[in-house]
């Protein structure tokens, strides 16, 4: 048995990545090089699953699941929570409503096209691709693994110190790792991440994901 399979060595990885790691993170407030740790967690990650996950590509993305079935479901999904958003927004936070639209319209693009790739890929590869495959052996059902997969989640957002992006990820967590527990699809979630990531962000309440590093 190899190392890197063995229980132990497995649980210990687990309490790392998804404990260790974000506690030193929340705890040290390097929140600004978070990218730093998410894309060094994604390429371990990376490494760890292609020795020990025997899947083709095709397999990883599965592009078949992007059919009119799964994507309307997610874009009408998407839809309800974004206006739900607005109007969270409108209450909690009116002066950060539209305030990329208003204020700073020519970012937008750049973070419609960057932050699918640079944020919702390497996380959703990371709690939904990654996770599923690797920790599964501790979590006996379905819904414990899903709920589990957003727990860390939400918890990997602390380190924003606000508490609007934990409670918004745990949410999101559960509906992204739900899709990819139908589909096992790495494509189609990460579409999915990107479209809440971005409707954030238009919206105004991505600040409290970005803790105002997006300026």
């Amino acid at each position: 048995m190899s190392v890197i399979t063995n229980r132990k060595y497995i649980l210990i990885e687990f309490l790392i990545l998804c404990i260790v790691i974000p506690t030193f993170i929340i705890i040290t407030k390097l929140a600004a090089i978070m990218f730093l740790f998410l894309w060094s967690i994604c390429i371990y990650g990376w490494i760890i699953f292609r020795r020990t996950e025997k899947i083709s590509q095709s397999e990883l993305w599965r592009l078949d699941a992007l059919n009119f079935k799964n994507l309307s479901l997610v874009f009408i999904r998407w839809i309800i929570c974004s206006i739900f958003i607005i109007i969270f927004t409108y209450f909690f936070d009116p002066e950060r409503l539209f305030y990329l639209v208003k204020n700073r319209p020519e970012i937008i693009p750049s973070i419609m096209i960057g932050y699918p790739i640079a944020s919702a890929l390497p996380q959703e590869f990371i709690f939904c691709t990654f996770f599923f495959a690797r920790y599964r052996v501790f979590f006996q059902s379905d819904k414990a693994i899903v709920l589990a997969s957003a727990i860390v989640f939400a918890y990997a957002h602390v380190l924003y110190i606000n508490p609007i992006a934990p409670i918004f990820s745990f949410f999101g967590g559960l509906i992204f790792a739900h899709t990819y527990l139908k589909t096992k699809s790495l494509a189609l979630v990460t579409i999915e991440h990107g479209l809440y990531g971005n409707a954030l962000f238009v919206i105004g309440l991505g600040w409290y994901f970005f803790h105002g590093y997006v300026h």
